[in-house]
């Protein structure tokens, strides 16, 4: 039996949660709201909710800060969703809103938007400025994020994307 627990915080209340290792955590569901923990899109947070997932959740954060009035941000937000789906329940997805969070961008120096960041235990691992189509923000994340699960494994998204456009051809 797998004694591992992880760490989760819930997007929708900010409550820990313990999930057993041999959990599926897809299906684990908030003690506190009783909301599930994963398999929604990205949660939109405040400093306060942010500095909580940063912190506390055992699992990497990835983090999109953007703006409402921003093109190349509303142009990857489908982008970023489509690979959340993905990668949860390995990482958590958060969007962090440039006007409605200043202190955020300025703690973190955000220049350029859209900009992502990986955290792992409250520290910056990775950052990327700039909109990314789909297959460069999986690859990102490959490197910056490994895991042996299978949203990481190399060729995953590549044959999940060959098998979609074949299904659509004629």
């Amino acid at each position: 039996m797998n004694e591992e627990i992880r760490h989760i915080v819930c997007p929708h209340c900010t409550s820990l949660n313990r999930i057993p290792g041999e959990k599926d955590a897809r299906k684990a569901k908030c003690g506190h709201c009783h909301q599930a923990l994963f398999g929604g899109p990205p949660a939109s947070v405040s400093a306060t909710s942010f500095a909580t997932h940063i912190q506390r959740n055992d699992i990497p954060v990835v983090v999109d800060f953007w703006a409402e009035w921003c093109g190349p941000c509303k142009a990857m937000a489908p982008v970023y969703e489509r690979v959340a789906s993905e990668f949860e329940p390995e990482l958590r997805f958060l969007k962090v809103d440039t006007e409605s969070e200043p202190e955020l961008s300025a703690r973190y120096n955000i220049r350029s938007i859209p900009t992502l960041m990986l955290f792992r235990k409250g520290n910056v691992v990775a950052q990327q400025a700039g909109a990314m189509g789909a297959e460069g923000l999986r690859s990102w994340l490959r490197r910056h994020a490994a895991s042996n699960t299978p949203a990481f494994q190399s060729g995953w998204a590549t044959t999940t994307v060959l098998m979609l456009t074949n299904s659509l051809m004629p």
